[in-house]
């Protein structure tokens, strides 16, 4: 008879499906938001917002009908929906805004505050066991991480608090996305949440005082290619925090940075300094060791417990 799973343990299989949505999801996200800085040069933050959830809905609406995610619409009452899906729109407001503002590098290193709130939430709300070294490897990360934005110096402005601030509506929603019911499918949790952020677009457009313009083919086929990566980043952002323990997955939100620097430089032409290029090291090494020190205690748990079945 195969043996149970050890208690308080979760599969490798499981963490590795998770990182893995993380790494996707960081990658996602950053296309996204490279296209809507660049839209942002036409359009008003308001009018992208209301445009770009316009687009996703109609191109969710067909897939959604044909997967018969719609059945499932009745578990959409669940608090933690809407709590995920508020914490998506002020998050979306207050990141986007920072990002049309200040170089995306700044904006993906502070984003990754978000992995130490993350987990001292699971440790604290879902009980999860976060040992020494995980807190240890995170700690260091975040070190690498006030290396890259070094508090004071230039480009940490309003806007960079702006970024800093809609941290922790992203660590709201990831964290409802651990708790709202696991039958409601990850498509029909993107078409909600694509459907509310557009209709935030015109309540944004008059708190800023925008002025909305007709948007150009150029700006379309921006906000086009946006909603593709807008979509996957939505499902990898749902299945990333579904699976492995959120202490192992959250370090990997680490990645982003390296991208971020590449588009950075490709896109916007910003070049890293040395304190960006160290600090970036040092988180890359975190979640390397993170990683590598997850999967050699979950080796040993198997061995253990298939010893203990015999």
């Amino acid at each position: 008879m195969q043996p149970a799973q050890p208690p308080g343990a979760m599969p490798f299989r499981e963490n590795l499906i998770g990182i893995a949505s993380m790494a996707a999801c960081n990658f996602f996200f950053l296309i996204n938001d490279t296209c809507l800085k660049l839209a942002s040069e036409e359009l008003p933050l308001g009018q992208i917002l209301t445009l770009r959830g316009g687009m996703v809905t109609l191109f969710l609406l067909p897939i959604v009908w044909v997967s018969g995610a719609f059945k499932y619409a009745a578990a959409l009452k669940s608090w933690h929906v809407a709590s995920r899906t508020f914490a998506e729109i002020a998050a979306a407001f207050l990141y986007l805004l920072a990002v049309f503002n200040i170089p995306i590098a700044n904006t993906n290193a502070i984003l990754q505050v978000v992995p130490l709130m993350i987990t001292a939430a699971g440790a604290v709300f879902l009980g999860e066991r976060v040992g020494w070294r995980r807190w240890t490897a995170i700690l260091i990360g975040f070190l690498g991480v006030l290396i890259v934005i070094r508090p004071g110096l230039e480009g940490f402005n309003a806007y960079a608090l702006m970024a800093l601030a809609s941290m922790l509506f992203i660590t709201l929603r990831d964290m409802n996305s651990r708790l709202m019911p696991r039958q409601i499918p990850s498509l029909l949790i993107a078409i909600v949440t694509g459907f509310f952020v557009g209709l935030s677009g015109p309540g944004i457009g008059l708190i800023l005082d925008e002025t909305w313009l007709v948007p150009s083919w150029h700006a379309i086929g921006l906000l086009g290619i946006a909603i593709l990566f807008l979509v996957g980043g939505y499902l990898t952002a749902v299945i990333a925090m579904r699976h492995g323990d959120i202490s192992v997955v959250a370090p990997f939100r680490y990645t982003a940075i390296i991208l971020a620097l590449i588009v950075g430089y490709l896109v916007f032409g910003d070049v890293p300094d040395l304190p960006m290029l160290v600090g970036t090291a040092i988180i890359v090494a975190t979640g390397v060791y993170t990683f590598h020190r997850e999967r050699k205690a979950a080796l040993l748990k198997a061995e253990a417990f298939s010893g203990e079945g015999m």
